[in-house]
C-alpha cells in the first residue's frame, strides 16, 4: 500500500572524484578526459537516488586537498573514491584526512578483457584501476582511517570511441553486483543523514521492569545522531483538546481505507468488534498524535503510559495503537512500551523503504518450522498481507485499559528482523537476521503475527539470536536486507551481527 510520508526524507549527499597520476596527462593524451568521463558516468548514476558532488580527477596532493575541502563544504555523508588508473597514495590521503566522512573505494573496470593484441600503455592506464587500491588501503590503515573497497565493473552501455576493447558490461554479473553494493551504501548514507537531522520523541515512560528497553538518550544522539524530545501526556493532551469535528471524519476515512473492521474473535473472549464508541476515540485521539508529531517536528516516537486506573491519561493511551500505526505507515515510526532503541531500528527500516513493524517473539510452530513474531501493535501497513484488520480488545495483555488493537501479518516473502541493543559497556549493537515470510496461521487475538522460517530450526535460530543478549522488540522490513544494514551500522559505527 502506498501512502503519503508526512515528512519527506532527505537526500544523501555523495562526494565523489576519480584518481590519476598528474604525470601521465602529457604523456597519453585523451587519458585525462576519458577518466573524467568515467567519473561523469559514476555521478550521473548515483544521481538517481542522491544529491552528488563530482570534484572531478585528484592527481597530486594540492588537488586531493582541494577535494577534501570541496566536500566538507557540501557536508556530504559519503565519499566515493573511484581509483581510476594509478595514483600515488599521498595524493589520496589528504583528500580524507580534510573531510572526515566515510569513504568507499571504487575498484570498477571499464572492460571485462583488455585488448590484448592492440593496447598500448596508454589504453593499460585506463583500465589499472586495481592497480594502486593496495597502497591506497594500506596508507589508510597506517592513518586509522576506516575504509571499504567496491570491485566489479564499470557497467557502461557502450564503448567510449576511444577504447580499444569492449566496455559495453551494463548485464555482466560484475557490474550488477558492484552496483548493487554501492547503491546499498548510498541507502545507508541516506539513513547516516536521516538519523543526524531526527527527532524522537519519548511519550510517557518504559513499561516498568523491562530492563532491556531501558536506554541512556545521550548514548543515542553520541552514537546515531538523533536528538531525543522528551514529552508528557500533557502534551498530547493539549492537542486532543484541540481535534476538531473534521479532523475526526478524516481519521475515520483514513482508517477505513487502510484497516477493516473485525467481528468477534471466534477464540478470543477479549477479542471483539470494535464499539462505535472505541473506533470514534481512536480517531479522534490519532488526529491529536498527528498533530503532537507536526507540532514537535518529530520523526519518530517511543511511547508507553501507565497511569492509575480510570485516570484521563489512562483513557487517553487506550486509543493509541491505531494512530501510531497510521504514524507508523507514513514514515513516523512508533514502537510501543518506551522502546526506543527499537523506534531507531524500525527508523531506518522505513527509511531505506522496506517498513519496519513492532515485532517480538510471540511462539514457535515445530510443525511448520516457524517463529511466530508479532505484538499488540503498532503495524507498518505498508508492509501488511492484505488489509489489516482492527478488533476490539477488553483487555491489553499485561496492561491497564482496553481498546482497539491491530491484527495482520507482513505480506508473504523474503524479511529481515533488525534488532538495535545496548551492551555492558553502554555502545549500541545492531543484530540482523534474514528469513521468509509463510501463509502459516496465526491467532484472531487482535495482535500483528508473522510466521517466518528462518534457514535453521526454530531451537538453533533461539539459541543463535539470544547469544547475542538482544532486546525482547525488534523491527520486521520486507526483503533480505542484511548487506545494507550492515553498511547502514558501518557508516554509523555501531557494531553489527549476522545471526
Amino acid at each position: 500500500m502506498d501512502v503519503a510520508t508526512i515528512k519527506p526524507t532527505p537526500k544523501p549527499r555523495i562526494g565523489l572524484y576519480a584518481t590519476g597520476l598528474k604525470a601521465y596527462w602529457v604523456q597519453f593524451p585523451g587519458l585525462r578526459e576519458r577518466l573524467i568521463e568515467y567519473g561523469e558516468f559514476i555521478a550521473s548514476r548515483l544521481a538517481e537516488s542522491s544529491e552528488v558532488h563530482f570534484f572531478g580527477l585528484v592527481d597530486c596532493a594540492a588537488s586531493a586537498r582541494e577535494a577534501g575541502e570541496f566536500f566538507n563544504r557540501a557536508n556530504v555523508d559519503l565519499v566515493f573514491c573511484h581509483s581510476a588508473t594509478y595514483i600515488t597514495s599521498d595524493s589520496v590521503l589528504p583528500v580524507h584526512q580534510v573531510c572526515l566522512a566515510p569513504v568507499v573505494v571504487l575498484n570498477l573496470q571499464p572492460a571485462a578483457r583488455i585488448n590484448y593484441a592492440q593496447s598500448t600503455t596508454g589504453e593499460w592506464l585506463a583500465h589499472c584501476g586495481a592497480c594502486p587500491v593496495p597502497e591506497i588501503a594500506n596508507a589508510f590503515n597506517r592513518a586509522g582511517i576506516p575504509f571499504r573497497v567496491i570491485s566489479g565493473l564499470l557497467g557502461l552501455s557502450e564503448t567510449p570511441a576511444i577504447s580499444l576493447a569492449d566496455e559495453n558490461t551494463a548485464t555482466r554479473p560484475e557490474a550488477i553486483r558492484a552496483w548493487k553494493e554501492i547503491f546499498e551504501y548510498v541507502q545507508a548514507a541516506k539513513v547516516r543523514r536521516t538519523l543526524r537531522q531526527s527527532r524522537f520523541g519519548f511519550l510517557g515512560n518504559n513499561y516498568s521492569g523491562m530492563l532491556d528497553l531501558y536506554s541512556d538518550w545521550t548514548m543515542l544522539q553520541a552514537q546515531a545522531g538523533l536528538h531525543v524530545q522528551i514529552l508528557e501526556m500533557c502534551d498530547l493532551d493539549e492537542h486532543l483538546q484541540q481535534v476538531t469535528a473534521e479532523e475526526i471524519e478524516r481519521k475515520r476515512s483514513e482508517v477505513l481505507a487502510f484497516f477493516q473492521i473485525s467481528g468477534d474473535s471466534a477464540a478470543d473472549p477479549i477479542a471483539r468488534q470494535p464499539t462505535e464508541e472505541q473506533l470514534e476515540w481512536s480517531c479522534r485521539v490519532a488526529a491529536a498524535q498527528e498533530r503532537l508529531v507536526k507540532a514537535f517536528d518529530l520523526d519518530a516516537l517511543a511511547y508507553y503510559y501507565h497511569g492509575a486506573p480510570g485516570n484521563a491519561y489512562e483513557h487517553l493511551q487506550s486509543g493509541f495503537i491505531v494512530g501510531h500505526s497510521l504514524l507508523t505507515a507514513r514514515g513516523i515510526p512508533c514502537a510501543g512500551e518506551g522502546d526506543i532503541k527499537t523506534s531507531l531500528a524500525m527508523k531506518i527500516c522505513d527509511t531505506v523503504g522496506a517498513g519496519g513493524s513492532f515485532s517480538e517473539i510471540v511462539v514457535a510452530d515445530y510443525v511448520d518450522g516457524t517463529i511466530l513474531l508479532g505484538h499488540d501493535g503498532p503495524f507498518h501497513v505498508a508492509i501488511a498481507d492484505g488489509k489489516p484488520i482492527l478488533r476490539g480488545m477488553g483487555l491489553y495483555h499485561g496492561k491497564q485499559g482496553s481498546g482497539v488493537s491491530v491484527e495482520a501479518k507482513v505480506r508473504l516473502g523474503p524479511v529481515t528482523l533488525l534488532g538495535v541493543t545496548q551492551t555492558g559497556d553502554g555502545r549500541l549493537k545492531m543484530i540482523i537476521s534474514e528469513g521468509e515470510s509463510t501463509d502459516g496461521p496465526i491467532m484472531q487475538i487482535g495482535n500483528t503475527q508473522t510466521p517466518i522460517r528462518f534457514p535453521v530450526d526454530p531451537d538453533t535460530y533461539f539459541e543463535r539470536w539470544f547469544a547475542e543478549a538482544p532486546t525482547h522488540h525488534c523491527a520486521m522490513a520486507v526483503g533480505h536486507q542484511a548487506g545494507l544494514f550492515r553498511k547502514v551500522a558501518d557508516l554509523l559505527g555501531i557494531p553489527a551481527v549476522v545471526v
